[in-house]
């Protein structure tokens, strides 16, 4: 299920200004990624889309044309879904990692658009059941 459209933005409180302020998006979670970056989700009131404003401090570089990030897609099997994808022509950039109470991996599609997939983890499980995930 596509969850949401991530764009990489040069300065933050700008971007969350122009897309709220200007369009009517509405402040949603926001957070700092594991390697440094930080998020805030932008939410359309009316047809529940999400966009995802990401800014990468310093390294890399940002450049015009960088602007799409990645496409999130929720999936039920991570695993099962990157080897689907694998099969078609994917490429796993970013290993599977766990963040919170999720797990996620970046690939990127066949002509280099990158995508990120995120499983929820079962809840229902003893964290010493979920096999290291």
């Amino acid at each position: 299920m596509l969850e949401y459209t991530g764009i990489r933005v040069r300065d933050l409180a700008r971007s969350v200004r122009f897309y709220t302020d200007g369009l009517g998006l509405k402040l949603g979670p926001q957070g700092r990624m594991s390697a440094g970056g930080l998020w805030q989700e932008l939410k359309d009131p009316e047809s529940g889309a999400v966009l995802e404003l990401n800014f990468y401090p310093g390294d890399p570089p940002y450049r015009e044309g960088d602007e799409l990030d990645h496409l999130g897609f929720r999936v039920d099997d991570l695993d099962a879904t990157v080897a689907r994808l694998e099969s078609l022509g994917g490429r796993v950039r970013i290993p599977a990692f766990t963040e919170g109470d999720e797990r996620l991996v970046f690939l990127s599609d066949p002509d280099g658009v990158w995508v990120e997939l995120w499983q929820r983890r079962a809840e229902e499980l003893p964290p010493t059941s979920r096999e290291g995930r």
